[in-house]
């Protein structure tokens, strides 16, 4: 029988082995930590945001990087279909804010627990603490890997799915980008996203654990407006991070430094209703300090510096603020500015940008345009998303193709596309669940 390694235990490999086993090849899973799922076990901070239970127009629009060559994974494998697979494998889920998609549990190793024992029930040959060091090649086809010990395991297909460069203590330490540069696969450079901002300005640090809600957050290079979102962020010792900030940092330009953002911090009154307002504020405090009469605007600890924020005394008496000085407290409620300095380390990202160009790779399939029994899943593609689930459901996805086309690439003894893509809503699905 057709001999099938999938390389990283995570997400996408997870899937790409469930996939490939329900296709009919045997297949071996092979994970350098010592368990399965390590990042899926801190997504959610321990609850696992699994997926986000929207359309797929909806989804792609969440995409912010290389949306259409996802079309045909999140077709064959939606996140509908990743609820159904979670609850018929024991694992219930729950739909919340946002359509976030958590297991009812909130554990996010109930959701590893599902994947392992379905794995098992499809006889998937897992193996642990197996480092994989390189792929070896015969007449342009992967032959097989070559383990840390060195010990060669033959295959008749290979899935790469070793993840990126984020989080590098759950084992993502860029392994998977080596190996298809090896095999002679571009890889687009590694850069952070969904992570904090550093910024030029240094007040930021003076707020550090201040969380604001319902603000605007808006992100421009130049005069092009890159990224503008209502929601929550959170002033660091760095900058700002919180899932506004975290947002923008899938849009920043490139290079990122000198990117300009604004927080409005007002954005349910117009500019005309929070004149109003000041005036109204200044008028009822009369001679009290401009510090003490903004606290009824601003928390307490942003309401203390907002006057130096505006180059105005604190100590100023409201009654003689004048209309330039209340102007200006105006705009900075409005736009209160801040300068890009650079995107946090990738380590500390929750998600890597860059990986394999998407330009190698069939987005039918995932199948290798270099190699034709080379695939790829999850987070080593040139793909993510916003926060949300988005990015998991990537993983899911990418994952459940590629396991599923390798699977029947292999099993037909075929080169051929082995195209997986679904022309009815479920129809593929549904053909692999009935195995």
């Amino acid at each position: 029988m057709a001999e099938i390694l999938v390389i990283g235990g995570g997400a996408a490999g997870m899937m790409a082995a469930v996939f490939a086993a329900k296709a009919g090849a045997n297949v071996t899973l092979l994970e350098k930590n010592e368990k399965l799922g390590k990042k899926v076990y801190i997504t959610g901070k321990g609850r696992c945001n699994l997926t986000n239970d929207c359309d797929l127009d909806e989804f792609l629009s969440q995409v912010s990087r290389n949306p259409r060559f996802l079309y045909s994974a999140l077709s064959f494998f939606s996140s509908r279909d990743m609820i159904s697979l979670m609850e018929e494998n024991g694992c219930p889920v729950t739909v919340q804010r946002g359509k976030r998609v958590f297991p009812a549990s909130e554990k996010a190793s109930d959701v590893t627990k599902a994947l392992a024992d379905l794995l098992r029930k499809l006889n998937v040959r897992i193996r642990l603490n197996a480092d994989v060091r390189s792929l070896r090649t015969e007449n342009g086809r992967i032959s097989g890997a070559v383990l840390a010990d060195e010990t060669f395991l033959p295959a008749d297909a290979v899935i790469l799915a070793c993840g990126g460069l984020s989080y590098p203590s759950t084992g993502s330490t860029g392994d998977g980008f080596r190996f298809a540069e090896a095999l002679g696969h571009t890889v687009v450079p590694a850069s952070p996203v969904l992570v904090g901002l550093e910024t030029e300005e240094t007040w930021p640090k003076e707020l550090q654990g201040l969380s604001l809600r319902n603000v605007t957050l808006n992100l421009t290079s130049g005069k092009k407006t890159l990224y503008s979102e209502l929601g929550e962020m959170l002033f660091t010792h760095f900058g700002i991070s919180g899932p506004l900030a975290l947002e923008a940092s899938c849009h920043l330009p490139d290079p990122a430094k000198g990117a300009r953002l604004s927080i409005d911090l007002k954005p349910g009154l117009t500019r005309e209703q929070l004149d109003a307002r000041l005036r109204r504020d200044f008028s009822e405090a009369g001679k009290k300090q401009l510090k003490s009469a903004l606290p009824g605007l601003l928390p307490a600890s942003l309401a203390e510096i907002f006057p130096k924020l505006c180059g105005i005394s604190p100590a100023l008496p409201c009654n003689q603020i004048t209309a330039a000085q209340r102007e200006t407290l105006l705009t900075t409620l409005k736009a209160l500015p801040l300068t890009v300095k650079a995107p946090r380390p990738i380590a500390e990202a929750i998600v890597t940008r860059g990986g394999v160009s998407v330009k190698e790779i069939e987005p039918g399939t995932m199948r290798s345009k270099l190699i034709p029994n080379l695939y790829f899943a999850g987070e080593m593609i040139d793909v993510d998303a916003h926060t949300g689930g988005f990015n998991l459901q990537i993983a899911w996805s990418t994952g459940a193709l590629a396991g599923a086309s390798a699977g029947q690439a292999i099993s037909l003894g075929s080169e051929g596309s082995g195209a997986c893509g679904r022309t009815s809503e479920g129809s593929q699905w549904l053909k692999f669940r009935q195995r």
